[in-house]
């Protein structure tokens, strides 16, 4: 059986990336970071495997790939439209 997904903060992100938070924040608009999902009302964190798959090749994350995408997705298709556009 696989064991939940954790969800990590901004001081462990931080910690395990070596980046500062703007930084963070700057690459989550880009598209080029994991983004965060809400916890609660006035939390955030990521998703403990997301940040892994993103130290191991942060060149190489995109949003909607990471995930196992198909490759099809990028961000700026998060939906992967233009691939399917013309079937």
């Amino acid at each position: 059986m696989r064991e939940p997904d954790r969800i990590i903060r901004m001081k462990t992100v931080q910690a395990r990336t070596g980046l500062s938070k703007s930084t963070i924040y700057r690459k989550m608009a880009e598209g080029t970071f994991p983004a965060q999902h809400k916890i609660s009302a006035n939390g955030s964190g990521w998703k403990e495997s997301d940040i892994n798959r993103w130290v191991a090749d942060p060149a190489g994350w995109r949003h909607g790939l990471a995930a196992g995408g198909d490759g099809t997705r990028t961000a700026s298709d998060p939906q992967g439209q233009a691939a399917t556009r013309g079937r």
